[in-house]
């Protein structure tokens, strides 16, 4: 952050969450800024990736609160948050999550197309970020034709497409080789930053890690964060 009036774009405060008797956030916090890639990391259940949804505005916490650019989430209506994840948020997962019955250009002009972009525009700017993401070769090709670091990238190409201000990537190598996972993460956190949108990154590998600028610990639902050195 620079300046006094400065803030972070997207905050968790005193976060709770409980599934029946199982507790996965016990006054969890979290805050990022525009054009930081922060990484979430923490053992198998520790909570790490109900941070990440509930940051998201797809769980909403029993405790707590989240705000984006400022607003509550907790004070959206549905469509509302349905608005901010197709437009605001962009979102990687670890198995890409492709549309199996569309191209992979179909795939990253989606969510574009359900925001009301004509065709023709989502269209071109599918290529456009296939191009940049060194995968429009595969443009015209289903999911299951492509290789998984091919697939990987398409999913990155979707996640930024419509310029979305924070990007939530849930170990997004985890299914791939080592070589295809650090060019993925290389071209999605430059992509990032030069595009001034925030990262937050689950990951429980330190190598994937080292693309972020800070991580934040998630231990028994409570988090830490770890300054990076440069």
């Amino acid at each position: 952050m620079t300046g006094p009036a400065a803030r972070p774009l997207l905050v968790g405060t005193d976060l709770h969450k409980a599934f029946g008797a199982t507790t996965a956030l016990e006054g969890a916090t979290f805050a990022v800024d525009p054009g930081e890639v922060v990484a979430i990391m923490g053992p198998s259940g520790s909570g790490k990736s109900t941070l990440l949804h509930c940051l998201a505005g797809i769980v909403r916490p029993d405790r707590g609160t989240v705000r984006f650019d400022g607003r509550d989430l907790a004070t959206l209506t549905d469509a509302e948050r349905g608005a901010l994840r197709r437009s605001a948020f962009g979102f990687v997962f670890q198995f890409g999550q492709l549309v199996p019955e569309l191209s992979c250009a179909e795939n990253v002009a989606l969510p574009l197309r359900l925001d009301g972009v004509p065709r023709r525009e989502a269209d071109a700017r599918a290529i456009a970020w296939l191009e940049r993401l060194e995968v429009a070769d595969v443009a015209r090709q289903t999911p299951g034709r492509v290789s998984g670091g091919q697939g990987q990238r398409v999913a990155v190409a979707r996640a930024l497409v419509t310029t979305p201000r924070v990007v939530f990537a849930d170990e997004p190598t985890g299914a791939l080789d080592s070589l295809n996972g650090e060019r993925v993460m290389d071209l999605l956190a430059g992509a990032a930053r030069e595009s001034g949108a925030a990262v937050v990154l689950v990951t429980h590998e330190a190598r994937v890690a080292g693309w972020s600028d800070r991580e934040v610990v998630v231990r028994d639902g409570r988090t830490r964060t770890t300054e990076l050195l440069a």
